[in-house]
């Protein structure tokens, strides 16, 4: 289970363990009945994920993966961090997101303009066991959003070594360097070997 209701989000997800782990489904919120998910009240990336994945487990029973992931922005002190989603507000849009961010960096030059993309992305198992592990895609930010690919921050921000914006790359080449990818490869190999461990217990019951 991945704990999340953003189908782009799930999307990113299915294409990534899709060519890594093929024999490994993956289901979001919209495949199961509807449980309360917690409120993001940590203060870090990787508090936020435990608490969405230790959630799904205990309403589904499912081995769980969460992720928690923002922008940080180096000249806005890391900010918007964990309150990417909704930096101009609760229920605010991508639009709104990007433009409050925007005119907060309105008179930034563009060699200030550096920020990184983190994602902490957390694998809950029923019997209790957690792990967690870290993605970063280092960047800049352009001074218009460009390209209707990807979501979040993407049309504003210049990967490393690219001069065209997450929303400007086929997702397949976002997914190769983004902080989610990065996330996702890193537990993988760890989500594949907690499967084959508890897979004489499932045969069991």
């Amino acid at each position: 289970m991945l704990a999340t209701n953003n189908a782009k989000k799930l999307a990113e997800l299915r294409r990534i363990v899709s060519a890594e782990a093929p024999d490994i489904d993956v289901l979001g919120l919209a495949d199961v009945a509807h449980y309360p998910e917690p409120a993001e009240t940590e203060r870090s990336f990787e508090g936020n994920a435990l608490l969405k994945a230790r959630a799904c487990v205990a309403a589904t029973g499912f081995p769980a993966l969460a992720d928690d992931s923002g922008l940080a922005v180096d000249v806005l002190n890391e900010m918007p961090g964990v309150r990417s989603a909704r930096w101009a507000g609760p229920g605010s849009s991508d639009g709104e997101n990007n433009a409050l961010l925007l005119r907060q960096l309105a008179d930034v030059p563009a060699a200030e303009r550096t920020a990184r993309f983190v994602c902490a992305m957390a694998l809950v198992l029923p019997d209790g066991t957690e792990h967690v592990r870290l993605g970063q895609m280092r960047g800049r930010l352009a001074v218009r959003p460009t390209g209707h690919h990807g979501f979040g921050y993407d049309p504003l921000f210049v990967a490393e070594g690219k001069t065209v914006t997450n929303g400007e790359l086929e997702p397949s080449a976002k997914d190769a360097i983004s902080h989610r990818g990065r996330a996702v490869r890193a537990i993988l190999p760890v989500l594949v070997a907690e499967l084959r461990r508890l897979e004489p217990v499932a045969q069991e019951g």
